[in-house]
């Protein structure tokens, strides 16, 4: 699997003038944040372990970057989930589809069972050493390595460029991108939005992790997670108008707490790149699919 540099470039949108750190050029299945966040798994002897276990939703873009990395580490790699859609068995699609194509083993389980499914994934791996569980969305403090490695790339930019004050924006699931962002660069105002839940979720999510970062600012959204509006997918398009794609489901909801927030902000702004445009596939279709 090929890398790719991850480039800082200049970016304008709704009139206004930022940089993007352009993480989702990594690789298509590896990309973002969930490079990321399995960094150091990435580093890890592909003898050390033989199985990746993991949960979360059917589509989860956190779920094809495992299934990527168990390929190349030459790993098993079980993923736990609730039952499948019908129409999802019969005709595989987006993240799901290419997931199993790369080997992933699916477990699926009634959700009644769901979470003590997840209970026994954490007893399985803590009794066998050759078995590493990464919790949904990779919150993990084990995802750490991979964002101090992109907070120094930060740094060096931030000082080639002779910015004094930078906001560093990206949007949070469980938080872990962010706040370990926080954590690694003091210096920043480093700016999130709530994708997933409320705001004192995301802290709730954050504090399983570590204190509050005092330099961590969240942003509020109307949008319940993974849901279809119209301005979400007119945000998208405009966004991939203006030169990017980015993912349907985080972004949108980022930028439109971003651009309501920006005459908050004092100084640059730099727009981390999430990755996750391997779901748009889904996505898509599920607008498509609206009456």
């Amino acid at each position: 699997m090929h890398l790719f540099p991850a480039p800082f470039e200049p970016f304008r949108f709704e009139g206004r003038e930022l940089y993007l750190k352009r993480d989702d050029l990594i690789n298509p299945l590896f990309s973002g944040n969930k490079y990321r966040k399995l960094y150091a798994l990435l580093q890890t002897p592909s003898d050390a372990i033989d199985t990746l276990v993991s949960y979360g939703g059917i589509q989860s873009n956190a779920m094809l970057s495992i299934a990527a990395l168990s390929r190349l580490k030459g790993w098993r790699f079980e993923y736990t989930a609730k039952t499948a859609p019908h129409h999802l068995k019969t005709d595989p699609q987006g993240n799901y589809r290419q997931a199993l194509a790369l080997g992933m083993q699916l477990h699926e389980v009634h959700p009644t069972a769901y979470d003590a499914a997840i209970n026994a994934l954490k007893g399985r791996a803590e009794a066998d050493e050759r078995v590493r569980l990464i919790p949904q969305g990779g919150a993990d403090p084990a995802a750490e390595a991979g964002v101090s490695v992109l907070a120094e790339a930060i740094r060096q930019w931030q000082a080639a460029q002779g910015i004094k004050c930078l906001n560093v924006v990206t949007p949070s699931g469980t938080g872990t991108t962010a706040a370990y962002l926080a954590r690694a660069l003091p210096e920043c105002r480093i700016v999130t939005v709530a994708a997933v839940g409320d705001p004192a979720y995301l802290r709730r999510q954050i504090e399983a992790l570590m204190p509050m970062p005092p330099n961590l600012t969240i942003l509020s959204t109307p949008y319940r997670f993974g849901s279809l509006h119209d301005a979400l997918l007119q945000t998208y398009e405009k966004l991939k108008a203006a030169g990017v794609a980015f993912d349907l489901i985080y972004a949108p909801v980022m930028w439109l707490a971003l651009m309501e927030a920006w005459d908050e902000l004092e100084g640059e702004v730099l727009y981390v790149h999430s990755g996750g445009v391997s779901g748009n596939e889904t996505m898509l279709a599920r607008y498509a699919r609206r009456p």
